[in-house]
């Protein structure tokens, strides 16, 4: 049999990506390194205006278009909008990130049904019903879906009880919209260990990099080069990419 010696190119030039809650920290990273890689982004947040025009700023010395969208991901027609003003301004969208989500501590005793929504709604629901109203646009340019899982979500902390149920949905949405959505969408996830950045604190991630075999915590750019794997890995869906220096040994 002849081997297949197609090779696809690791430019994103003429690609459009939407990161959710990229105005700031860990989605703002990835936005950057997609928009480095040639894409132009459209930029999510719920209420970081001042952020996320600075991101798009950033974005646009690089020579990419890039556009700041105000959306509440717990409102489901406001999701809607956002994909909404993605096809005006874009005409097509090839990659979803779906990096929005927050970490809520609580213990079992204590977990109220505020926390609980907050948790299910923000980390799940919003993924969700992003990936939804995306598919249309996605599966006309056959593009790709990155979710943030958790590693939380494969071994959970009982101090996370409803964060880390969470992440444990996101892996099985993964692996289910990799199915619904197939062969034209490509769906993945990342479910990362301890991520630290610029002004956290050392004690943020002492305990992590005591357990870890290798012993450090992950950095944005361990992010960012995943989730362009991810981007690019063709004959790759419904997996879950733990980056965790060895943690979950």
């Amino acid at each position: 049999m002849a081997e297949n010696t197609e090779r696809h190119s690791v430019s994103l030039a003429g690609k459009v990506a939407l990161v959710t809650g990229s105005a700031k920290r860990l989605g703002r990273a990835v936005a950057l390194r997609l928009a480095h890689e040639g894409a132009d982004l459209v930029i999510h947040h719920r209420a970081s205006p001042s952020e996320a025009q600075e991101t798009v700023a950033e974005i646009e010395k690089l020579g990419r278009r890039a556009m700041a969208v105000s959306a509440d991901l717990l409102r489901v027609n406001e999701i809607r909008g956002l994909l909404t003003e993605t096809e005006k301004t874009f005409g097509r969208l090839d990659i979803l990130v779906n990096s929005a989500a927050n970490f809520i501590q609580t213990n079992f005793e204590e977990t109220t049904e505020l926390v609980w929504d907050a948790s299910l709604d923000t980390n799940l629901k919003a993924a969700f019903f992003c990936a939804q109203a995306a598919a249309p646009m996605l599966k006309e340019s056959r593009g790709v879906i990155v979710n943030f899982a958790d590693i939380g979500g494969v071994r959970p902390w009982p101090g996370y009880l409803p964060h880390c149920i969470s992440k444990a949905g996101v892996i099985t949405m993964t692996q289910g919209l990799a199915k619904v959505l197939a062969p034209e969408v490509r769906v993945n996830a990342i479910a990362p260990g301890t991520i630290t950045m610029e002004g956290d604190s050392p004690e943020l991630e002492a305990e992590f990099i005591r357990r870890a075999p290798l012993k450090r915590s992950g950095k944005p750019g361990d992010i960012e080069d995943a989730v362009l794997f991810l981007i690019h890995a063709q004959f790759m869906t419904g997996q879950v990419l733990i980056l965790d220096g060895g943690r979950t040994l």
